[in-house]
């Protein structure tokens, strides 16, 4: 791996990568871009490398932990891939007595990869029965590494990916050590399916989209539950839609908060790639955190 940190390299990489891994440039022109940029020691495949997300050496809550129970499970998904499997976690002793909030776990672009897996355990070590299932559950599941997961996840469907997380959020309301209450959460793409699903579910109880693209203004008068929004500074792309969705909450009086974080590129809570800011994940996290444990309880 190259030995160098972010700060040496230059902005537009990470605005490279970016395009890269949302399919907007092709893997043939990242490389030659990147190219570019190969300078003072710098090689490409060093770059390549470097940007690439280590998954084993970046795991918070390791599968296994004594604190936690856990499971594969599957559930049934009607209007979207049929079925679907998923990662099931919920604290080994309760921090409370009585069922807990729910919590749904939705994946970046590319499947139920480790990082996100580590993520649902997170939030069950912080009190609450989680589900994060796999949109790719139809095509095999996540083929392990995030290139192939990206390429399946392009096959999709997204409505009817929406739909599978829909029905996730029917099988968590449903689970008797639940209280009944759920929340989402998401990333980039799980992101934009946790607008998607406040602006569909009347009765989803909160929604905390990471870096997500936006609904249509058009659909933000359906949206009921409370939102906390959280966003990178940097990050162009998504950024470009939220004053006309910021504006749009405004006047149509939905509740919500939204938190832009200084110098960050977007993916700065995945902490298994240098986009990675362990301040601002940190403080975000604590956020959601506090933010499920109000609206969830």
């Amino acid at each position: 791996m190259a030995k160098f940190r972010k700060e040496d390299l230059d902005p537009e990489v990470f605005r490279l990568f970016d395009r890269y891994v949302h399919s907007q440039l092709e893997r043939r022109d990242f490389i030659e871009r990147l190219g570019a940029f190969a300078v003072g020691g710098l090689t490409v495949k060093g770059i390549l490398d470097y940007l690439q997300p280590k998954y084993h050496t970046a795991v918070q809550v390791p599968a296994g932990d004594p604190r936690l129970q856990e499971e594969y499970i599957t559930y049934p998904s009607p209007r979207g891939g049929g079925e679907v499997q998923a990662l099931k976690v919920k604290p080994a002793n309760p921090l409370k007595p009585g069922p807990a909030g729910c919590v749904l776990v939705v994946h970046e672009n590319r499947g139920l990869n480790p990082h996100i897996e580590d993520v649902a355990r997170r939030a069950a070590l912080a009190g609450f029965l989680v589900l994060a299932p796999d949109a790719l559950s139809p095509l095999g599941g996540y083929p392990g590494n995030d290139d192939d997961g990206r390429e399946l996840q392009r096959q999709r469907d997204r409505d009817e990916m929406l739909e599978d997380f829909i029905a996730g959020y029917d099988y968590l309301r449903n689970q008797a050590d639940g209280n009944g209450k759920v929340g989402v959460v998401g990333f980039c793409f799980g992101g934009a399916i946790a607008n998607l699903m406040a602006v569909r579910l009347p009765e989803l109880a909160a929604a905390v989209p990471f870096y997500g693209g936006q609904p249509t203004l058009e659909e933000v008068p359906k949206i009921s539950a409370p939102l906390m929004l959280q966003y990178a500074a940097l990050d162009e792309r998504v950024n470009a839609g939220w004053p006309a969705y910021a504006a749009a909450l405004l006047e149509h009086g939905k509740q919500h908060s939204a938190h832009v974080y200084a110098e960050v590129q977007h993916g700065f809570h995945n902490d298994t790639t240098p986009r990675y800011d362990e301040m601002a994940a940190k403080l975000a996290w604590n956020r959601t955190v506090d933010f499920f444990n109000y609206y969830l309880s």
